[in-house]
């Protein structure tokens, strides 16, 4: 398999390496600057809050289809453990119960690093695959050189604008999918948005299983989320990050085989586009629609594993 020359040329027209400088580590999250996050700060109105994560369970959405990407095992270290000892078996001596996880840092609802994916050996900004290894991890494009990712974030409802519950399996999310959505929101997309494109499919989870939401409802493997054209519109728009209800991100696997997982090609090594999957849009779209709103302050901070090539996270929407 390679890349088709569309790839190609859509590669040359979104790459931003060196827009902000040959050092940058963090891509379009640059496009969060102080003046667009105040802006985004001002949206709040009621304090409604929204969560936007699925739960961290040992039965989450990960089905072994991605070997080291596994749910959550968690344990317990010590349970009513009294630290500072309790040799008279005083109950009233400070007891502590503490717990660990083993998890894959992708496996719920999480963040891509610019280090997640790589094509000709090369990451986002032409840094070396080979700054990923064993012992350090991404030691030059690791998540924690996101210090912070809140901003104005906007709910494109796809389902929604055109009435449907959810979109069908292996349907690519184009631009005028994306203008359509936004012009039933009436929202305006602004450069330093944050969007959110709801699909419907993390509904299968919910109402059926894990793997009915990985593979589909009839097991063909195929998803539905953004193409190459979308990718384009996320250049176009200056969008600084983007997040959908799907496991795998972008449309899968696309109209054209040899440009399957191409989106992430495109977004994370030449755009340095922070993507996120798995999550939860359901409430948001009920609560955009009640408050006759699409746009609203998002917090949604990765966690800084040092050298990760992603990181888990609860984001939530306020209103």
């Amino acid at each position: 398999m390679s890349f088709t020359a569309e790839f190609h040329e859509i590669a040359a027209e979104v790459r931003n390496w060196g827009r902000w400088g040959d050092d940058d580590r963090i891509g379009t999250l640059n496009l969060l600057t102080d003046e667009v996050v105040a802006a985004a700060a001002a949206t709040i109105e009621t304090g409604h809050r929204v969560p936007l994560a699925i739960d961290l369970t040992h039965d989450g959405v990960q089905i072994g289809s991605i070997p080291t990407r596994i749910n959550p095992i968690h344990v317990m270290g010590t349970i009513d453990f009294p630290d500072l000892g309790d040799p008279d078996g005083d109950a009233m001596v400070p007891h502590f119960s503490d717990d660990m996880v083993t998890m894959g840092l992708q496996a719920a609802t999480h963040w891509d690093g610019l280090s997640h994916v790589s094509y000709n050996h090369l990451l986002y900004n032409g840094v070396s695959a080979s700054t990923i290894t064993a012992r350090g991890g991404a030691e030059v494009l690791g998540i924690e050189h996101v210090r912070s990712l809140v901003g104005r974030g906007v709910l494109l409802d796809l389902p929604g604008a055109k009435g449907l519950r959810r979109l069908p399996d292996g349907h690519e999310v184009t631009a005028d999918d994306l203008d359509e959505a936004a012009a039933w929101a009436g929202v305006e997309i602004r450069a330093g948005d944050i969007v959110l494109i709801r699909t419907g499919r993390l509904q299968l989870y919910f109402d059926i299983s894990a793997r009915a939401y990985t593979v589909g409802e009839n097991e063909t493997g195929e998803s539905p989320g953004p193409g190459l054209d979308a990718v384009r519109w996320f250049r176009r728009h200056d969008i600084a990050a983007a997040a959908n209800d799907t496991y795998i991100f972008e449309v899968f696997p696309g109209p054209d085989w040899d440009n399957a997982l191409a989106v992430h090609c495109l977004t994370i090594v030449d755009m340095g586009l922070t993507q996120g999957q798995n999550w939860n849009l359901e409430e948001l779209a009920t609560v955009c629609a009640e408050h006759g709103r699409h746009e609203f302050f998002l917090c949604a901070n990765p966690e800084p594993f040092v050298g990760g090539t992603g990181s888990p996270v609860a984001p939530v929407a306020v209103f």
